[in-house]
């Protein structure tokens, strides 16, 4: 088993490597430079647990491609209280909320790993409103799967990558797999 897919799941198939992220770390990079012109305002967010770590590479990407020397603030999200499945499942806060700017007038670019269904975003907006109004919000995401439930589409996007809806997308710093759940009984 790869590195990607530890504990309950099997990797079936790895479809982005490191070199493959770094790649599209880059594009997506310059993609948010262009849009906004370069870095002043801009503020990159990453949801728990998934996008804080692509938030953080990001942020030092486009920090390099925009060569002015600019830091970009980067902030971490937990919307585990903003889901609206709350009721449904147990609430488990993943980790502290940290956003180091206002955000008032700000240009959000919210950073997550997967976009599946676009529940974690709706919650992510709500989160933010609480926070302040943002001038505008932006999506980066490393893959889109498909299967919205909501009218939620991304501005940025490393990999589209059509799935079933029982499969399951890892996405971590090494790469991108599909992996099967594997049952309680094993294989």
């Amino acid at each position: 088993m790869g590195p990607l897919a530890e504990g309950k799941l099997r990797e079936r198939a790895v479809v982005m490597d490191v070199g493959d992220l770094h790649r599209a770390t880059w594009r997506i990079a310059h993609e948010i430079l262009e849009r906004n012109r370069g870095t002043e305002g801009l503020v990159l967010v990453g949801l728990q647990c998934g996008g804080v770590w692509f938030a953080k590479e990001l942020g030092k990407v486009v920090e390099q491609a925009s060569g002015s020397g600019a830091t970009v603030p980067i902030g971490a999200l937990d919307v585990a209280y903003y889901r609206d499945d709350i009721g449904l499942r147990p609430v488990m806060p993943v980790a502290v909320t940290d956003v180091p700017v206002p955000l008032d007038g700000a240009v959000v670019v919210l950073c997550d790993d997967v976009l599946f269904t676009g529940r974690t975003v709706r919650a992510a907006l709500n989160a933010l409103v609480d926070m302040g109004r943002p001038a505008a919000v932006q999506l980066a995401v490393v893959v889109d799967r498909g299967h919205r439930e909501l009218p939620i589409r991304p501005d940025y996007v490393g990999k589209n990558l059509p799935t079933r809806r029982d499969e399951t997308v890892v996405v971590g710093p090494e790469g991108v797999a599909i992996c099967d759940v594997l049952s309680e009984a094993g294989p």
